[in-house]
């Protein structure tokens, strides 16, 4: 190989290292905001008396905020670029994110919630589309896994908030660092990150042939893509539901048992810590062993660990039970991304991936809303685990078909 060949594919791979290091930072963003309010619930709830159906309420907010803004920032995402669509995002869900933590009331509060959400879910399609487009399709999966492994970091990092923040009305200091950190790194994200070049070349080609991005209709169910489709969104569906019920009431359901509120907070650091090990362990075995075996193991091991909650008694088995199912649950939703960017070419992919994560996040809308329904009638903590358990099932057999069919772009 000549010395200019090798300057470069050295300038080639420092560029992708750049693009997939802004995205990572951006995604441990949005992983401090989207589990700040399952951090701060307890606290919350006490300070404005809210029961725990208006909990399910607060926590499902924030999701239905995210399924519009997924959509629409998806769309978006192949007409405008990615990189523009993503800004937008930040500062939205910074701005809102203070503003979560200057509420006054349960209404105030959902309204906050929902806003946020909107900013957050625009991120998420472009983070996806931009770190898939940084490198060659054989490695997708380990760069999106790369990316996404900043959302548990950033859940982790909104545990060490809430831990350190004893006092009961200091449950604010965590939306003040979900808000702040956009504001602060969206100037860096404007100056450094540059737009797909994936992306402009495709868009280039359809503007000449087709004069822009095909109708979302034909996207999604065009050109034989109407299975590969409904099977991402089955299997996104009901994995969200499983997440954002753990995301959400894992910290009130330990606290339940009897723990404290800062043995909680550790317990959701494992998980968080758990999550990173799974989304780059998955990621990087999917791109090397048959992605149907690295399926089946996944949620074998979701539903493993649901089990081991379910009976868990004590400190130590609920954090290795929490350690698993962070493997599992978040390690499953990266590898679903990466699914959906894969089953879409470039100058559709914003769309194609924007949909999955919308209709997956009904599923995270479903999950808080359904446990805090059952845990209002009465059901204890180990029912509602057990629970998800069937819905674990229908979303490995989901995935499973998918990947079957997931084509390369």
């Amino acid at each position: 190989m000549s010395s200019s060949t090798t300057q470069v594919s050295a300038r080639t791979a420092a560029g992708t290292a750049w693009v997939l290091g802004l995205c990572l930072i951006v995604a441990v963003l949005e992983g401090v905001d989207l589990q700040s309010t399952g951090v701060a619930a307890p606290r919350m709830a006490r300070e404005f008396g809210l029961s725990v159906s208006q909990m399910g309420l607060a926590f499902s907010a924030g999701m239905l905020g995210l399924l519009p803004g997924a959509m629409i920032g998806g769309r978006l995402a192949d007409r405008i670029g990615r990189k523009r669509v993503l800004l937008l995002s930040m500062l939205a869900f910074g701005v809102f994110s203070i503003f979560t933590a200057q509420v006054w009331s349960f209404a105030t509060l959902l309204v906050a919630r929902v806003l946020t959400g909107i900013g957050l879910g625009g991120a998420m399609p472009n983070l996806i589309a931009l770190s898939a487009e940084a490198v060659p399709p054989r490695l997708r999966n380990t760069a999106v896994s790369i990316m996404y492994c900043g959302m548990p970091l950033g859940g982790a990092l909104a545990a060490l908030i809430g831990v350190l923040s004893a006092g009961d009305a200091e449950w604010r200091h965590i939306f003040y660092a979900g808000g702040v950190g956009p504001l602060v790194v969206a100037p860096l994200i404007l100056a450094c990150l540059p737009e797909s070049a994936a992306y402009e070349a495709a868009a280039n080609r359809a503007q000449s042939t087709q004069g822009g991005p095909p109708p979302t209709w034909r996207v999604l169910f065009g050109e034989g893509r109407a299975a590969v489709t409904a099977q991402i969104w089955i299997s996104f569906f009901c994995t969200l539901i499983v997440l954002y019920f753990l995301l959400n009431w894992l910290p009130s359901l330990i606290v339940s048992r009897g723990l404290t509120r800062s043995q909680a907070g550790l317990t959701q650091i494992f998980f968080n810590v758990g999550s990173v090990i799974g989304v780059l362990g998955i990621g990087l075995l999917m791109d090397r062993v048959k992605p149907e075996r690295v399926v089946a193991a996944v949620y074998a091991g979701i539903a493993i660990s649901l089990f081991m909650l379910a009976g868990a008694g004590n400190l130590f088995w609920i954090s290795a039970s929490v350690l698993l199912a962070g493997m599992g649950v978040v390690g499953a939703q990266s590898m679903l991304y990466a699914f959906s960017a894969a089953s879409y070419a470039t100058v559709m992919r914003g769309t194609g991936v924007g949909a999955a994560v919308a209709v997956g996040r009904v599923g995270s809308i479903v999950g808080p809303l359904a446990a805090g329904q059952l845990l209002a009638g009465g059901a204890s903590a180990t029912t509602v685990i057990g629970a998800s358990v069937p819905v674990t099932v229908v979303a490995a057999l989901a995935a499973l078909l998918a990947v079957r069919r997931a084509r390369v772009s």
